[in-house]
Parts: C-alpha cells; structure tokens; sequence
C-alpha cells in the first residue's frame, strides 16, 4: 500500500484526535496508564544503554545512545496503542479546528491524558526502576552505581541546570518533534515505516536535551525516589508546569495549527468521511 500524501496525513489526524474523545474517561485513563509507563520504559533503557559512559572519552556520543534507545517509548505508545499526552496536545486540538469537536472535550481528554501518563510514569519509576535495584542509590557499586549516577545527571540537569525560560523552549522544541513523530508514523501503513517514522525526530529530541512532560515524569521522581540530592518536589512541580505548557505550545502552534491551515483551513467537510479516515492507524495513533 503507498503511503499517505501530507494532505491526507492532515485528515486522518484530525478524524483521530476527534475519536479520542468519544471514549468514555475510565478507558481514556487506563489507555494514558500505559503510554506513561511505555514512556518510562524508553527513559529507563536509555539510562541503563548510556550509563557509565565517560563523557571524557565519548564526548557527546552518551545522549545519541540515550535519544536512540529512548524510542522505544513511542514506538510502543504508537504501534501498541495508547493515549501519550504530547502527541494528544497537536491531534485532539486539530479535531477541534476541524469543528469535529469542542474545546471543553480538548481540554477534558488532555487533562484525563495527563492523570494516566502520570500515574504510568510513577509506576514504573517506583517499582521497575528503583524498587527493583536497576537504578541503585548513591551507595550502589557496579551496573546499579551506574545507572544512578546517569540518572542523576539527567534529572539535575533538568530539575536545577535549566532556567525557567530555557525549559520552556526546550518543552517548545521537544513536542514540535514529537508531534511531527506522530504525524509522520500517519503517513505510513506498515509497522516498519512507522517506526523509521518515529525513530529520528524522538532520537534528535533527546540528544539535544529537550524536555518533554511525560519523559520528566519518569527521570524526576525516579531521581527522589533513588536518593538524588537537592531535588525536591517542588523543583519538580515547577517542571513539570514549564515543559507541559511548551509541550502545549510546540503542540499546538507549530504542528496543528501549521497543518490545518496549510492542509484543512478550506477542505471541505466531505473529506474527513473519506477511507482515509477509517483506517486502524486512526484508532490507535
């Protein structure tokens, strides 16, 4: 089967973002669970993958390790199926300017979506993470002293290192990638093509250090749960705030809204009842 031209990407993004919120609450929630859990699936391989790695001697080559490894998250967020917060944000506000739905759905999917990538998040950082001793604490010797001192690094770089200006931007930057990760595994109609699709722009993402709310979910409270100093909640908190509303706006202003003007501004009506529209990848973007 070819793949989609960017004018029918446009038109199955908006037929899905409008289908995730005619679901009611408690699957929209147990579907987030998992994406927050996928996601801290890849944050975890990819400390485990670059920890250890002197960056001395590799130089900047430890976050090309942590970006390739860390699509795992949306790889199994987009090929499984589940509801990922980021990749909501540009696909349910486009069901939105389509007239499909309102804002007040937008804003309730993206809050419920929210709630289940965050409880996902700390499941898997309490219990798989640290309960389990792949990340160790500051006394761990061997693989477990690794993976903490990499996790360190991660999360005092993004709960300290950054001002409150450059963790906007860098949430900005993020989910304008990955919204065009998700925008793109549209396009294809094959498992393979969807994961090259996903694999660049997540991989490019991490390796520059951007922040995305969901990721941070996982790094920063597995980071207070394995003992990591001078990070607190509130440092957290405040992270979380910052990333999620550059996310919104890397979302929104860069990916649904470019791609509703230059593709759905004037296309009529019609063709969001096209096949394109029905096809599985609708249902589980």
């Amino acid at each position: 089967m070819p793949d989609r031209e960017p004018q029918e990407i446009a038109q199955v993004a908006a037929a899905t973002g409008a289908k995730k919120t005619r679901r009611t609450w408690d699957r929209v929630v147990v579907s987030a669970f998992l994406a927050g859990a996928y996601i801290a699936f890849g944050g975890l391989v990819a400390i485990t993958v670059s920890s250890g790695l002197d960056p001395e001697t590799w130089g900047t080559l430890p976050t090309l390790f942590t970006g390739a490894t860390f699509t795992l998250g949306l790889v199994l967020v987009l090929i499984a199926g589940s509801d990922l917060a980021t990749g909501n944000m540009a696909l349910v506000p486009l069901g939105a300017m389509r007239g499909k739905i309102g804002v007040g759905d937008v804003a309730k999917n993206l809050s419920l979506v929210l709630v289940g990538n965050l409880l996902g998040a700390l499941f898997v950082a309490y219990f798989l993470a640290v309960q389990t001793g792949v990340i160790g604490d500051s006394g761990a010797t061997g693989t477990g002293g690794l993976t903490y001192e990499r996790l360190a690094s991660i999360s005092e770089g993004k709960a300290l290192g950054e001002s409150a200006w450059q963790t906007f931007l860098r949430a900005v930057g993020c989910n304008w990638l990955v919204c065009l990760a998700v925008w793109m595994s549209l396009a294809a109609k094959t498992v393979s093509g969807k994961i090259l699709a996903i694999f660049f722009p997540i991989m490019a993402f991490v390796a520059m250090g951007f922040d995305h709310v969901v990721a941070n979910m996982f790094f920063l409270p597995a980071a207070i749960f394995a003992g990591v100093p001078d990070i607190g909640w509130g440092d957290v908190l405040l992270n979380w705030l910052l990333a999620g509303v550059g996310n919104l706006v890397g979302a929104v202003v860069f990916v649904a809204t470019s791609y509703w003007y230059l593709f759905l501004k004037d296309a009529p009506d019609e063709a969001d009842t096209s096949e394109n529209t029905r096809t599985p990848d609708a249902e589980r973007a």
